[in-house]
C-alpha cells in the first residue's frame, strides 16, 4: 500500500546520496506539481474565453499533450524514494530482516530492467521524432498549433532514467543490509505499522495548526 514507509539517513556515503539525489527528484516533482497547477489556470482561462468572448484558447489540447509527460512520469523516482507507490503487501508484509530484504531486492531489480528498457524504447521513440535538419528541430507536431512533440517525448527517458539512478541506490542498499545483516538499511522506505503511521500522520496535521 502507498503511504506507510519512512526513510532513514545516516552519515554513510549511500546516505548521503541518497539525500542529495532526493532534492532532484523533489524539484522534479514539484515542477510536476506546478504543471498541474499551469493546466487548471489555463483551463480556466480557455473556459472563460470561449464562454465570455466565444474565442477559446487556439491549441489547448496541444500544451496539454505537451505537458502530460510532465504530470505522468516526473514524480515517479520521487514516490519511488518515499515509497508511495501502490503495491500488494499480502506476502512481503508478514516478512522482516534478511528475508524481507531479498524479497524487496528482486522486485526492485525486476522494475529496474523493466525502466532499462523503457529508457531505450522512449529514447528510441523521440529519435524518430528529433531532426536537426527539420523545422524547429522536429518530424511530428501536434495537430492544431504546431507545436513540435519532440520535447514531450524526450521527458520520458529523462523520467525514467532519473528512476533507474533511484532503483540502484536502493538495489545498493538491499545489497548491504542482505551481506551484514543490518534490520534498518538507509535509503530505501521501510513499512512502519499502523500504530506509528498513524501517529505521523497525526504529528503531521499538528504541525499545521
Amino acid at each position: 500500500m502507498a503511504g506507510s514507509a519512512s526513510v532513514l539517513e545516516d552519515d554513510s556515503i549511500l546516505s548521503r546520496l541518497d539525500r542529495n539525489f532526493y532534492k532532484l527528484e523533489k524539484l522534479l516533482a514539484l515542477v510536476s506539481g506546478l504543471t498541474v497547477f499551469g493546466l487548471m489556470l489555463l483551463a480556466v482561462f480557455s473556459v472563460s474565453s470561449r464562454n465570455f468572448f466565444n474565442d477559446p484558447l487556439p491549441g489547448y489540447v496541444d500544451w496539454i499533450q505537451q505537458a502530460m509527460p510532465l504530470i505522468a512520469f516526473m514524480g515517479i523516482s520521487f514516490t519511488q524514494r518515499d515509497g508511495g507507490h501502490i503495491r500488494m503487501d499480502m506476502l512481503v508484509g508478514r516478512l522482516s530482516g534478511r528475508p524481507l530484504f531479498i524479497a524487496e531486492w528482486i522486485t526492485t531489480f525486476a522494475i529496474l530492467v523493466l525502466m532499462v528498457l523503457l529508457v531505450w524504447g522512449s529514447y528510441a521513440h523521440f529519435q524518430r521524432s528529433f531532426d536537426m535538419s527539420m523545422p524547429l528541430w522536429s518530424r511530428d507536431s501536434t495537430m492544431d498549433i504546431g507545436l513540435p512533440i519532440w520535447p514531450a517525448k524526450l521527458l520520458a527517458p529523462v523520467a525514467f532514467s532519473v528512476l533507474c539512478v533511484r532503483l540502484v541506490l536502493q538495489l545498493a542498499s538491499y545489497t548491504k543490509a542482505i551481506i551484514t545483516g543490518e534490520t534498518e538499511p538507509v535509503a530505501v522506505p521501510l513499512p512502519v505499522d499502523v500504530a506509528t503511521q498513524a501517529a505521523q500522520e497525526a504529528e503531521q496535521v499538528s504541525g499545521h495548526d
